[in-house]
C-alpha cells in the first residue's frame, strides 16, 4: 500500500488529499480506505479479488508496470473489469493508442489496451507531421530521460548492469523501445526508426533529439512552419512550439505531449532533419492517459 505518494507529490508539488500516511505502521493497521469529498478510494493487496465487479468498475487504468501482457492485464477483466488501459508499452499483441496519432482508430471490441509510454507519446506526434510532410526515409532517435524507479539509486544488482549503478550520480546508457514503438501506432514507419536513452540525474522532464532522412527536400523554416500548423489545428494540445531558450525544468507540468524547440531545428543538406523535443515525461504522459480513457468512457455512452 503506497499512502505517501496519494498525499504528496515530491516532483510536481501538489497535494491530491489531505492523508496521514502509513509508512512504519504495522499491516494490520493500514487503513483499508481513503474518503475525500464524493469520493472513496480503496486499497486492497489482492488486486485480482471479485472487488472490481463488487464496485462495478468498467475501466482499470494498470499503472504497476507490471501487469502489461494479456495474461497479467486479463487478471482484471477476470476480476470483474469491462476493459484495462495499461499504463506502459504492453507486450505481444495488445493494441497500442497514441492520442493525437491513432487514437481515433480505437476500436471498443478490445478489452486490453495499451497508452504506449511517455517517450513514445512525446515522438509520435511530431514524426507523424514529419512523415506526412516530408516523407521519412530512416531515423534514430535519443531520450535524455530524468531516471526512474526502475534504476537503483545506489549501485546494486540488476539484468541491465547499465542500470545497476547509481542513478543520481550518472549518466545511464540503456535501451528504449519508444522509436521501434512509433510504428505500432505509424505502421508505415516500420523498420524505420530506432534509438537509445540517456538516464539523466534529474527528476522529471525529458527531451528527445530526432535525427531522420527525409525524401522531400527541406530547410529549418519549413520544417518549424509544419509543426507550428499541425500544433494550431489537428495536433492543438498534443504538440506544441517553443521559440524560447528554455530548459528542462521550465517545462514542467506542461500538458503537451512534445514541445518542439525550434531554436533547435536543424537541416543538414537539405534532407537531413534534426529535432529537439521536451515532454513532462510524468504529468504530461498523464493527461494522455486521462484524455485515453475518455474516448474509452464514451464508447459506453
Amino acid at each position: 500500500m503506497l499512502c505517501w505518494p496519494t498525499r504528496l507529490l515530491s516532483i510536481e508539488n501538489k497535494y491530491l488529499a489531505n492523508l496521514s500516511d502509513s509508512l512504519g505502521t504495522k499491516r494490520e493497521q493500514w487503513i483499508v480506505g481513503l474518503k475525500i469529498p464524493s469520493k472513496h478510494l480503496n486499497y486492497v493487496q489482492n488486486v485480482f479479488c471479485n472487488l472490481f465487479r463488487e464496485l462495478g468498475i468498467d475501466l482499470v487504468i494498470e499503472g504497476t508496470g507490471v501487469f502489461v501482457d494479456r495474461e497479467g492485464a486479463g487478471k482484471h477483466i477476470q476480476a470483474g473489469a469491462k476493459k484495462v488501459l495499461i499504463t506502459a508499452p504492453g507486450k505481444g499483441d495488445i493494441p497500442t493508442y497514441v492520442v493525437g496519432v491513432n487514437a481515433e482508430l480505437y476500436n471498443h471490441d478490445e478489452p486490453i489496451i495499451s497508452n504506449a509510454s511517455c517517450t513514445t507519446n512525446c515522438l509520435a506526434p511530431f514524426v507523424k507531421v514529419l512523415d506526412q510532410k516530408f516523407g521519412i526515409i530512416k531515423g534514430t532517435m535519443t531520450t535524455t530521460h530524468s531516471y526512474t524507479g526502475d534504476q537503483r539509486l545506489l549501485d546494486a544488482s540488476h539484468r541491465d548492469l547499465r542500470r545497476a549503478r547509481a542513478a543520481a550520480l550518472n549518466i545511464v546508457p540503456t535501451s528504449t523501445g519508444a522509436a521501434k514503438a512509433v510504428a505500432l501506432v505509424l505502421p508505415s514507419l516500420k523498420g524505420k526508426l530506432n534509438g537509445i536513452a540517456l538516464r539523466v540525474p534529474t527528476p522529471n522532464v525529458s527531451v528527445v533529439d530526432l535525427v531522420v532522412q527525409v525524401t522531400k527536400k527541406t530547410f529549418a523554416e519549413e520544417v518549424n512552419a509544419a509543426f507550428r500548423e499541425a500544433a494550431d489545428k489537428e495536433l492543438n494540445g498534443i504538440l506544441a512550439v517553443c521559440d524560447e531558450p528554455l530548459v528542462s525544468v521550465d517545462f514542467r507540468c506542461s500538458d503537451v505531449s512534445s514541445t518542439v524547440d525550434s531554436s533547435l531545428t536543424m537541416v543538414m543538406g537539405d534532407d537531413m532533419v534534426k529535432v529537439i523535443a521536451w515532454y513532462d515525461n510524468e504529468w504530461g504522459y498523464s493527461q494522455r492517459v486521462v484524455d485515453l480513457a475518455d474516448i474509452v468512457a464514451n464508447q459506453w455512452k
